[in-house]
């Protein structure tokens, strides 16, 4: 039965997500690792880019961020339980939708390494446009926006096939 699942696609799609998810450890280590050399959690200031390490306990771009341990256990199985959806969506997927999923898999896997490993996930990449700064997140916040784009993009290329069917 296992056997069944262990194709040419599965190699690629596995590798896909341990592609997403070492580019987010390596990127992760590297500055968690500069930023306790130089003491500082500023590594980084440019025009436009910063790169400013912040540990984030709450959700995606710091939302729902909270001291109480008993709620971030919850937060944390409510991500653990969405990944899962998210790999059985993939399971049942064999046509483009896989890819935005994977991406967003591997990336949510890397951001959940860190919840239960930390406690907390290193953010550090700030966009700003001089006092208006975007919310500081990571390269597994990359893949995740980059696959919530995809799809939506690919829903709404899909309905309008539909539309004109009609």
């Amino acid at each position: 039965m296992i056997l069944k699942y262990l194709t040419k696609n599965f190699y690629i799609n596995f590798t896909i997500i341990l592609l997403i998810f070492f580019a987010d450890r390596i990127s992760k280590i590297y500055v968690v690792n500069l930023a306790s050399k130089n003491y500082t959690s500023e590594l980084f200031s440019s025009k436009f880019l910063n790169i400013n390490l912040i540990w984030n306990e709450g959700i995606a771009f710091g939302l729902l961020s909270f001291d109480q341990s008993d709620l971030y256990n919850i937060l944390t199985s409510i991500i653990a339980l969405i990944i899962v959806i998210v790999f059985f969506m993939i399971i049942k997927n064999n046509n483009i939708k896989r890819y935005p999923l994977l991406m967003i898999f591997g990336g949510a896997i890397g951001n959940l390494y860190d919840r239960v490993f930390f406690k907390a996930v290193p953010d550090f990449i700030d966009f700003h446009v001089g006092e208006f700064h975007w919310f500081i997140f990571n390269v597994a916040d990359i893949f995740i926006s980059i696959g919530v784009i995809f799809m939506i993009l690919l829903e709404l290329i899909g309905s309008n096939k539909d539309n004109e069917k009609i």
